[in-house]
């Protein structure tokens, strides 16, 4: 990617003017690509299914990183009116694209994880 004529981050651009610099702000987080990635494997997850999986993450935590996932048009917030209150959480079109780089990451770790 990085050759003479195209670069990611050209020189004198800041960092977070670029493309690259937009994904890391949309994603950059303890636990956003998680959240992510669960709700590819799952489709669609309540917030407390979400906060089990994850296991380390508070509840508080877990509602600012959706909030702002959901801001960003990565994931769909879906509520229904019943008692008690039901709210799924769903990838969209726009967080699905961002799969195929999360699994990306997969795969770079898997290939150059350390043995233990």
């Amino acid at each position: 990617m990085n050759t003479k004529d195209s670069t990611c981050v050209p020189e004198g651009i800041n960092i977070k003017d670029t493309g690259f610099g937009y994904t890391l702000s949309l994603i950059s987080g303890k636990y956003k690509m998680i959240i992510m990635y669960y709700l590819s494997e799952h489709k669609i997850m309540r917030h407390n299914a979400l906060k089990r999986s994850i296991g380390t993450i508070s509840f508080k935590t877990l509602s600012m990183m959706l909030k702002d996932l959901e801001e960003n048009g990565l994931i769909l917030r879906k509520e229904y009116p019943q008692i008690p209150p039901k709210v799924e959480y769903s990838l969209t079109p726009r967080g699905l694209s961002l799969i195929p780089i999360l699994d990306a990451m997969c795969q770079w770790g898997n290939a150059n994880k350390e043995p233990n």
